[in-house]
């Protein structure tokens, strides 16, 4: 059982960092210089406050909620897991399959049903039952963006059944289309994504209601000052502005990637952020060849997608590497079959 609950994000290894990774879906231009510049002037030798009352108020003044509103964590992954091991989250966990896998990972560690639907009515049709409901938004791995109608019909079921729906944001600020989420979803945040900072782990959560009896469910001091002047930089208007400016390259690199892999006549779908899926057949042995061409691409096994693998925008010269080879692996396997 602890093995089937360890981490299944396929963005990292053991191994030595590869010279092209397209396994994580994090802004291939960062890190964002102002917000690296904010996390070297950080003090280590001081506990932050344990109410995070300074920065519950800029999360709030820059969403324009009541500060009550806001709760902080470190990263989406842990405040997936603390909304499932809440006391008012004790009924059945819905979500829209193929999806992030935390927020699976999360009901099997608490015991909770989870139900997984396949389709937009298949969700509606279940959701009312739900006492907690996840829509990643666009939706990871497919990239997907929901279509606004059935955002309001979500909205109309949870209203009337009391269920709560969390929308995680983690790449809304790197898509094209502009997406309306509506006001009674709660929304999960995850910024280090956008801000190409992985390595920090901290996010937020803003809901409709107070989320003050949620915020004693996390152990103390649950962000570091380093994660704390992580979103508080974040929140600036010179690190939104560097995001934006970032929007065309990375749009032009995942354009340009999706041209060079369709001259290789192999199946794709992208989103409208950063990041596409690949049909390549075997995606665990084509995952591993790549990888020991030190190049790292994201197996969509975990999702259920066992043909396919994701990858983000990244610059010309890693298109170049990855294309070249692909097509000598599909090159390869015909020769054999042959």
């Amino acid at each position: 059982m602890v093995d089937q609950l360890q981490p299944i994000h396929g963005s990292t290894d053991s191994g030595t960092p590869p010279k092209y990774d397209f396994s994580s879906n994090a802004n291939a231009l960062g890190p964002n210089p102002t917000v690296l510049k904010a996390l070297k002037a950080v003090d280590p030798t001081h506990y932050p406050d344990p109410f995070y009352t300074k920065l519950h108020q800029e999360i709030s003044a820059f969403h324009q909620v009541s500060p009550k509103q806001v709760a902080v964590g470190a990263g989406a992954s842990e405040l997936i897991v603390r909304l499932t091991r809440w006391e008012r989250s004790t009924g059945n966990i819905l979500t829209m399959a193929p999806t992030f896998g935390e927020y699976a990972r999360a009901a099997r560690l608490t015991g909770l049903p989870l139900y997984e639907a396949q389709s937009p009515e298949a969700f509606l049709e279940r959701l009312s039952s739900a006492q907690l409901a996840f829509l990643c938004i666009p939706n990871n791995p497919t990239g997907e963006i929901y279509a606004p109608e059935f955002l309001d019909q979500v909205a109309k079921v949870a209203a009337r059944s009391k269920t709560i729906v969390v929308a995680d944001l983690a790449y809304l600020s790197l898509t094209q289309t502009k997406i309306d989420i509506p006001e009674i979803f709660w929304r999960m945040y995850a910024p280090n994504k956008a801000h190409g900072m992985t390595g920090v782990r901290a996010g937020y959560l803003i809901a409709n209601e107070s989320l003050v009896e949620f915020r004693n469910v996390a152990p103390s001091w649950v962000l570091s000052v380093h994660g704390e002047a992580f979103l508080r930089s974040a929140l600036s208007p010179a690190a939104q502005t560097w995001v934006k400016q970032c929007h065309p390259t990375l749009w032009r690199w995942r354009d340009e990637l999706k041209n060079q892999i369709q001259r290789i006549d192999l199946e794709q779908t992208w989103s409208q952020a950063n990041f596409g899926l690949i049909s390549v057949g075997n995606a665990t042995q084509v995952t591993e060849e790549l990888r020991r061409q030190d190049i790292r691409v994201r197996d969509c096994t975990s999702f259920g997608l066992f043909d396919q693998i994701r990858v983000s925008a990244q610059d010309e010269v890693a298109q170049e590497a990855l294309v070249k080879a692909l097509f000598e692996y599909l090159c390869n396997k015909v020769l054999v079959r042959d």
